[in-house]
């Protein structure tokens, strides 16, 4: 009986880490820490590879990167639907 106990403990604290893990995937504070990151990296870059404006030039990428993750979670939405019908 103990060792079911046992078990039915560590399968809880393992939803409890799959939930925060989930729960942080689809956080806007993970999509912003991204996207800074993303910024940073993108104007370290330009700003070496001695390009004019870094600061200003760097926001088109990364806004295109950021757009492109927030519309995976539709295509996955979609793609889900899609797998389910068969």
């Amino acid at each position: 009986m103990a060792v079911i106990k046992e078990e039915i403990e560590q399968i809880k604290a393992r939803n409890k880490r799959v939930e925060a893990d989930k729960a942080w995937e689809t956080s806007w504070s993970r999509k912003i820490v991204v996207a800074i990151l993303t910024y940073a990296v993108i104007v370290i870059f330009f700003y070496f590879a001695d390009l004019p404006k870094p600061f200003i030039n760097s926001i088109v990428p990364t806004t295109g990167f950021v757009l492109s993750t927030l519309t995976l979670t539709w295509f996955k939405k979609l793609w889900i639907r899609t797998v389910n019908k068969k």
